[in-house]
């Protein structure tokens, strides 16, 4: 075998190896096709600036849904804690690609679409697939503290950000028949709590952030 064919070769390997990490759902919506090109002017991410401004910031690469939000709470009360920092001085980012859109997504597209079922994700309150966004719920569902709800967070100045990329495979992969993909991606984006800010590119995100003094987690 030539060097390039080798080259080739070894490259599918670690592409084929990759998906096979992911969830079978979400590994099918990954493969789909480019989205159309996006100009400077359309995204906002002037917010981004901000984020040096606290003394200490983490991004968190949200991989999944069952990981839940104990570990961005834990950052920021270790911080309030051991060193007596506030809101504005310790900065928690949470970003969310295809795996963990569930956080990013009200009551209503949990129950229409039915993200429980799809993302394995059961209500303790009820036993059965979640209807609602649990990490949303207020109370918080039984066996989740309080204190890692998306309420609590975003009182505390957490951002979330939700990638457009994804979204756009996700509208793909869920839209039902007879609907376009640009017309789920509408509603999906609609259907995105209002404190979500969505981003050109989760992978662009995750280093611009950084390059404004995030440090960086993999949950």
């Amino acid at each position: 075998m030539s060097h390039p064919d080798r080259r080739r070769f070894l490259g599918s390997l670690g592409v084929a190896a990759a998906a096979t990490t992911l969830p079978p759902f979400v590994g099918q919506l990954e493969a789909a096709t480019p989205t159309p090109g996006f100009a400077a002017t359309d995204w906002d991410l002037e917010w981004v600036k901000d984020v040096g401004k606290a003394r200490h910031k983490q991004v968190f690469d949200m991989g999944s849904v069952e990981a839940g939000l104990h570990v961005p709470t834990n950052y920021l009360d270790a911080f309030e804690d051991v060193m007596k920092l506030k809101r504005g001085e310790v900065l928690a980012v949470i970003g969310i690609a295809s795996n963990a859109f569930p956080m990013n997504a009200s009551d209503a597209l949990w129950a229409k679409f039915p993200l429980g079922e799809r993302w394995k994700v059961t209500d303790p309150d009820t036993g059965t697939w979640a209807a609602r966004n649990l990490f949303a719920a207020d109370p918080a569902p039984k066996d989740f503290r309080a204190k890692d709800t998306i309420a609590t967070l975003v009182a505390r100045g957490t951002i979330f950000w939700q990638c457009h990329n994804a979204l756009m495979g996700l509208s793909r992969r869920m839209a039902p028949a007879g609907t376009s993909t640009e017309a789920m991606y509408e509603e999906l984006k609609a259907g995105l709590l209002p404190h979500v800010k969505i981003v050109p590119a989760h992978t662009m995100l995750i280093g611009l952030v950084q390059e404004h003094g995030c440090t960086y987690e993999k949950i």
